[in-house]
């Protein structure tokens, strides 16, 4: 019987940040396909649309007009999944259909007045201060007494779910950690009180040793493609120092993962950002 090979056959892999098992076929790459395939579509944007509800000048949605802005600009979302002002409450009928509230805070982060640009577009004075109006927003959201986190994310195209083309992103701060982030903070520190170290910088390490699955380095940062991805669409941004949150990275640290973002949205669909925190 042939020996294992990770490149031939059909294998689980392990997620540390999770504890999950991710299935993985490589074998299937060799299938011929016959599904739809996606015709990437021509777009010629103007600078400004005087029907975009971003547009500066524009009235959104809900009535409110946009000021005349020159960088970026931060609203509320006029159309929120979370509420700041949602009455305590919920139920818990026999453990089985247990409802809590949820309090929080949308905002929506406009990068730029031009309405044809995308971040890999931006030049780097700009990208760098999209980076900064992050972590502003960051720390002030995680200054309010009912927010215990704050995401940051952008949806880029109609496959993703983005509602308009006008170069944006959006922010949510919730008063409860998110499944994802909560599992992945229960298993890091689970891994430092087993083995007195951390985690991402042992696997950065290891990655860093190996060279296979780098996307590019920086002397702040590093992106690359975990071991455990989600095929073939994930990217982990891993800091080479401890910074627990955005608000934290120094300088020249903002302007390198502003530069590492730009190569990152030129390329690829979906992206993750990680800390050594």
């Amino acid at each position: 019987m042939a020996s294992f090979s990770l490149v031939e056959h059909p294998h689980r892999r392990h997620n540390p940040l999770t504890g999950e098992w991710i299935l993985v076929s490589p074998h299937r790459a060799r299938r011929p396909w016959l599904g739809q395939v996606e015709p990437q579509p021509a777009e010629h944007r103007p600078a400004y649309d005087p029907t975009c509800y971003l547009c500066p000048g524009n009235e959104r949605a809900g009535g409110v007009r946009n000021p005349a802005y020159t960088g970026t600009f931060v609203f509320d979302n006029d159309f929120p999944a979370l509420l700041a002002d949602t009455p305590p409450g919920g139920t818990g009928a026999e453990g089985l259909l247990v409802v809590e509230a949820e309090r929080g805070i949308c905002r929506v982060v406009c990068f730029s007045p031009r309405h044809d640009l995308t971040l890999p577009d931006f030049d780097p004075a700009t990208l760098r201060r999209v980076v900064d109006t992050w972590a502003e927003q960051t720390e002030a959201l995680n200054a309010r007494p009912a927010i215990r986190y704050v995401q940051v994310f952008e949806n880029k195209g109609a496959m993703m779910g983005a509602s308009n083309p006008h170069p944006h992103g959006q922010i949510w701060a919730t008063e409860h950690l998110p499944n994802e982030p909560a599992k992945e903070h229960t298993r890091q520190l689970a891994y430092r009180a087993e083995r007195g170290s951390c985690l991402l910088c042992d696997y950065l390490a290891l990655e860093m040793a190996r060279q296979e699955r780098l996307v590019c380095a920086h002397d702040h940062f590093v992106a690359l493609v975990p071991f455990w991805a989600t095929w073939p669409f994930e990217t982990m941004v891993i800091g080479r120092r401890h910074a627990g949150s955005l608000p934290e990275l120094v300088g020249a640290e903002r302007d390198a993962l502003a530069d590492l973002l730009r190569r990152l949205t030129a390329c690829s669909p979906a992206k993750r950002i990680g800390s050594t925190g």
